[in-house]
Order: C-alpha cells, then structure tokens, then sequence
C-alpha cells in the first residue's frame, strides 16, 4: 500500500473491516480524513493506526423522508483520538440521536462499499 494516496489506502483498509486512522509520529495527533501531511505542523511523518471507534455525536441533522422511505440522520462524530468525521448513527430511529450521545464505529457494507457507520455505544 506504500504507493497509494492516502484516501486510497483508507478504503483498502475499511475493505477489510477495519477503521483505520492517520498518526502523525513526530506530532501524536490523530488526523482524519486521510492526507499526505499532518495540517497544523505539515510534517509527513505519518503512520496509519486502528480507531479506537469510540466517538461523541457533535452534531445531528435528521432527514425525514416521505414514507415508506425511512428517516435517516447525517452526524458529526468526534472521535475519541481527536479527529471529527462526518457518518451517521444506525440502530435507533433517526430523531432519536442527540448531541453528546455516546457512539462505537462498525464497518458496513453498503451499494457494493465498506463504510464506516455508528451505533449508541
């Protein structure tokens, strides 16, 4: 994977079922989305480690959809390493997630691709 962009190498790695995160070893920051370069330092001193996959919802948007098509929520989840993403959060109906509800990731596979999703936690 050494010669593949990052965004590349992210998708591989949620092919196989794991979430994968970018570490910067000079700096100890955890960066998502994937990138070349640390953004605040710019060092490209970067290495890929497994999420934890806890996170906090930061924000929620719910999307109502005319019947039968089902509700669904777009969330802003903070990762426990520090990196905020945007997903959303499966297992409970879509205005039931609030701010500051607590969230485990899991690999999905949706339309033929690997996704990253959360429950509550």
């Amino acid at each position: 994977m050494a010669d593949m962009r990052p965004e590349q190498e992210f998708f591989e790695f949620l092919e196989a079922g794991r979430f994968m995160i970018q570490r910067c070893r000079d700096s100890g920051h955890h960066i998502f989305y994937p990138r070349v370069a640390e953004p605040m330092s710019g060092s490209s001193n970067l290495e890929w480690v497994e999420a934890s996959g806890e996170g906090v919802v930061y924000s929620v948007t719910h999307i109502s959809q005319k019947p039968p098509t089902p509700s669904y929520n777009v969330a802003l989840i903070d990762l426990a390493e520090g990196p905020r993403m945007m997903s959303r959060v499966d297992g409970i109906a879509a205005e039931e997630v609030k701010i500051g509800m607590r969230v485990k990731a899991r690999v999905v596979r949706e339309n033929d691709k690997a996704v990253v999703v959360f429950e509550p936690a």
